[in-house]
């Protein structure tokens, strides 16, 4: 339950940071650069959101063709999708959030550390080993 009132609060207080910044950029930089600021990085983020999600999608499509799990395309799909709605919700923070979810080698970081600590594992398999869907067991009828 700490877990959720931790996730709570940083919901909670990210876009009170977020106004603080942008009316601090918006002090130095006036109110134009800052609104353009904004729109360019939702650009930008549109762009990488695109290119990102059809190479990961191309990934996937690969994946299954060669008969392969394709574990991080399904993880890396949801974090791209996450990025893009980060990067389209005006702020910097979000935008860096966001950013760093759509470049390739800190989403690969981001989506290895979900796999290893929040995925589920058969008991007994290690997480590289090979299996073949053989499953041994006892069977009996009861009439």
């Amino acid at each position: 339950m700490k877990r959720f009132h931790v996730v709570f609060l940083v919901v909670l207080m990210v876009p009170f940071v977020e106004i603080y910044l942008l009316l601090q950029v918006g002090g130095v930089l006036g109110a134009a650069p800052t609104i353009f600021l904004v729109v360019l990085t939702a650009v930008i983020g549109t762009v990488m959101l695109r290119q990102q999600g059809l190479a990961t999608w191309q990934r996937f499509q690969n994946s299954l063709a060669k008969g392969e799990i394709p574990a991080y395309a399904i993880i890396e799909g949801p974090i791209i999708l996450v990025g893009g709605a980060l990067l389209l919700t005006p702020g910097f923070i979000t935008d860096l959030m966001g950013f760093v979810c759509l470049v390739p080698s800190l989403r690969k970081r981001i989506a290895r550390y979900l796999l290893e600590n929040y995925c589920v594992q058969a008991a007994g398999l290690r997480p590289n080993a090979q299996t073949y869907g053989v499953l041994d067991g006892e069977f009996r009828r009861d009439e």
